[in-house]
């Protein structure tokens, strides 16, 4: 199996095999109907052809369409429905792709990529993260999703910072529909959707709704999942004008899972190392809710092990998206959309705290029995409350060689941030408790223009330019409630390429710069320590060649960034560890990409990305424990932090009969370190997992399809590890690494059956 993931240049691309044609609809022969047959504008509604790349755009991108799409979809979480796409890499906290779940494109983390949801923001406005888990079975609802790899074009929301991933639901069905799609597989993981549309009434209106749940039990122990989601979506069409509504609401409860498990319980077998572990570990007294838990680190399954163990360590959150869309032709040459969008956010984590001091939580020390106590046990919540709200347009001109887009969009995020201390074991807490509530406000405005000229016969030329400004405001942290923050930033943007397209081959390079602000805790500094905004220019120059059965493509790439925020060690001034600006580093990769299809029985398809990923003049900070104050260490080159070096997938697939198909999708990922010094004592090992994916979908004489997936994951019961962090401190004159990883499940199964009548 190792073979299929080098079959490389001679496999058949997501783009090719799954590209509009695809979601296409055949429209009935009436004449109220008729009419978008020839107007195509509604069928791919403007509102995404702001941030979309078009085909001859010279920026790199994958394209992924609905039947990609519903043959991955299983229940898993977005992130592994995107794994087999280039450099990509996904895990997930409770380790079988239910619940909290990350990814991660040229070693870009979530919070560096922008993702929209028809063309409307959705990156948390603070943390700039994506957390996926709150709009669970969003794939279900997904038509087609575009991943620009770099910094991509212009689009809404915290800037792109090294990807785009922009997800596209509004496309209609022309008839009835109704479909019922179940999924049970290890670890009791459920998932239950339905889904029905009454196609075009009238010739102008139609209505899809879709009700989903899923649960699990997690490979990690406790790590429960407990997933609900809405999608309605209305629609008024015309010959020339459309209104949409949309309402995506989504429900979580997940058991916590998000520490990790201490790389000593995973791989320490011996009683020395248990003992050294419980002498030498900063979290065995705080992160264990009891001794006896603590003291029976070692006993519990190693890779499933979950030190949180009060019953309800869970977090709790329920997200609604309101999204309305008015889109317009104007003339044959002409067309404007305009949405605006409420994002409705309200939730909180609860959580055992044993040991608490009062005076942390801003109490006096209660006289309880002519006795001072000055710790506690207690049971916290921490509540998030929040308003997401704004508008976006755009408004596109084609005329002969020439198409020019101009859009934008503003929004703001009102959000309250609140803890509330809800039992103590010793008392001394008053009823209702909130021990802080720091609200935090940020405005983001953006407006640009993109102009995309055909010049003679083969060549188009790009040029983009856009404008941001943000305005921040944090009323003080949970820990330094003191610490306000007033920023306003105006960044400037632009992107500039060309492309040529002859026949089936297109060459492009392109330049684009993007800016970024500090996220919510890069604040938490002194005064005199603010953060500056990270400025990444990003280079790329791609060859690629698209036929009806052999495709490949070659992408070369270089990201230098200016004081990108990392990690180093460093206590700011107010004791917290933060990430600080470092002049200079990069990112310079190789991608490769292709497919071939010889015959109507056998596909294959892959993907390979070779990188640098460096940081120039690098100082780390390690806690000095027997001295006092930090040893610093200084790199001139080191690798960035989860950056694997070697990223690659591969999907082998035969159609032995008409109704059935066999696939074999594998993983490879390379090592990667868990901070930025390069240590083999902090790194993850590389692994490579293999996949089984089987999909019977039999000939039945009524209207509609009936069909039987089987998935199989991690075939040969590799144990690996997708992420983790570290800190590290010296003590007994020796420096001691704490290592947390997140494991991930060994060889677990998803069936899947999936019914759908027209």
């Amino acid at each position: 199996m190792i073979l299929c993931l080098f079959i490389l240049t001679v496999s058949r691309s997501h783009a090719q095999e799954i590209h509009n044609k695809d979601s296409a609809v055949a429209i009935p022969a009436k004449a109220d109907s008729v009419f978008i047959n020839n107007h195509g504008l509604f069928l791919n509604p403007v509102e995404i052809t702001g941030v979309r790349a078009g085909d001859k755009a010279p920026f790199t991108k994958v394209e992924i369409g609905i039947k990609e799409i519903d043959k991955r979809n299983n229940g898993q979480d977005l992130p592994f429905i995107l794994n087999q796409t280039p450099s990509v890499v996904v895990g997930s906290d409770a380790g079988n792709g239910i619940g909290y779940t990350g990814i991660s494109i040229r070693g870009t983390d979530a919070s560096r990529i922008n993702m929209t949801l028809n063309g409307i923001p959705y990156n948390d406005a603070e943390s700039q993260s994506i957390y996926f888990v709150d709009i669970p079975d969003f794939a279900s609802s997904t038509n087609s999703i575009q991943i620009q790899r770099g910094v991509g074009t212009s689009s809404n929301g915290a800037g792109a910072f090294g990807a785009s991933m922009n997800f596209f639901t509004n496309i209609f069905q022309p008839t009835p529909y109704a479909e019922f799609n179940n999924s049970f597989g290890s670890f009791n993981s459920w998932k239950n959707t339905l889904k029905a549309g009454t196609g075009l009434i009238g010739g102008h209106f139609t209505t899809d709704i879709r009700l989903s749940r899923i649960s699990s039990d997690g490979f990690i122990d406790r790590a429960t999942s407990d997933l609900k989601s809405v999608y309605f979506s209305t629609a008024y069409v015309s010959k020339k004008t459309s209104l949409r509504f949309n309402l995506i609401s989504g429900s979580e409860k997940t058991y916590q899972a998000w520490n990790g498990i201490p790389e000593a319980k995973l791989y320490g077998d011996s009683a020395a190392l248990q003992q050294e572990y419980l002498n030498n570990s900063g979290y065995a007294g705080a992160l264990y809710n009891t001794t006896a838990d603590s003291a029976n680190l070692f006993q519990a399954n190693r890779r499933t092990y979950n030190y949180f163990t009060y019953q309800n360590q869970t977090d709790n959150y329920k997200q609604d998206h309101y999204q309305l869309f008015f889109n317009q032709e104007i003339s044959s040459s002409l067309s404007s959309s305009v949405a605006a969008f409420l994002t409705r956010g309200k939730g909180y984590y609860e959580e055992y705290k044993n040991g608490a001091s009062y005076t942390d939580y801003g109490l006096p020390v209660p006289d309880i029995n002519d006795s001072n106590i000055s710790v506690t046990d207690l049971i916290r919540q921490r509540w998030l409350d929040n308003y997401f709200y704004g508008a976006v347009y755009s408004m596109q001109y084609k005329s002969g060689k020439s198409d020019l887009t101009m859009g934008g969009g503003w929004d703001t995020y009102s959000g309250s941030h609140y803890g509330d201390i809800i039992w103590s074991s010793a008392g001394g807490v008053p009823p209702d408790y909130q021990y802080y509530n720091v609200p935090a406000k940020k405005t983001d405005f953006n407006i640009y223009m993109k102009w995309q000229q055909q010049l003679g016969k083969w060549f188009n030329s790009f040029a983009d330019l856009q404008y941001r400004t943000v305005d921040y405001r944090i009323n003080g942290f949970d820990n330094n409630p003191q610490i306000t923050i007033s920023n306003h930033y105006h960044f400037l943007n632009p992107k500039a390429g060309i492309s040529y397209n002859r026949g089936t081959l297109q060459a492009y390079f392109s330049f684009a710069r993007a800016t970024h602000e500090p996220n919510r805790d890069d604040f938490e500094t002194g005064i005199n320590e603010q953060p500056k905004p990270e400025t990444l220019n990003d280079f790329e120059f791609g060859l690629n060649s698209k036929k009806p059965n052999v495709n490949w493509g070659i992408t070369v790439y270089y990201m230098l960034y200016e004081n990108q925020l990392v990690l180093t060690g460093q206590i700011n001034d107010v004791g917290e560890y933060t990430r600080t600006n470092t002049p200079q580093s990069y990112r310079l990769g190789l991608e490769l990409q292709g497919g071939i299809k010889p015959a109507k029985w056998f596909q294959a398809s892959g993907n390979l990305t070779i990188s640098q990923n460096k940081i120039l003049n690098y100082t780390s900070y390690v806690d000095d424990y027997d001295n006092g104050g930090q040893q610093r260490a200084l790199y001139k080159k080191t690798d960035i932090a989860l950056s694997p070096d070697i990223i690659a997938a591969a999907t082998i697939s035969f159609y032995p009969l008409s109704v059935l198909e066999i696939s074999l999708p594998a993983k490879f990922v390379g090592t990667s370190y868990l901070d930025n010094t390069e240590n083999d004592q902090k790194k993850i090992a590389d692994y490579y997992i293999q996949q089984l994916r089987i999909i019977y979908t039999p000939k039945i004489k009524s209207a509609g399809e009936i069909n039987f997936a089987f998935y199989l994951n991690n075939v040969f019961n590799k144990k690996y590890e997708a992420s983790g962090y570290t800190y590290g401190y010296y003590s007994g004159g020796k420096l001691v690494n704490e290592n947390f990883l997140f494991p991930q499940a060994g060889t677990n199964f998803i069936f899947s059956v999936n019914i759908r009548i027209d």
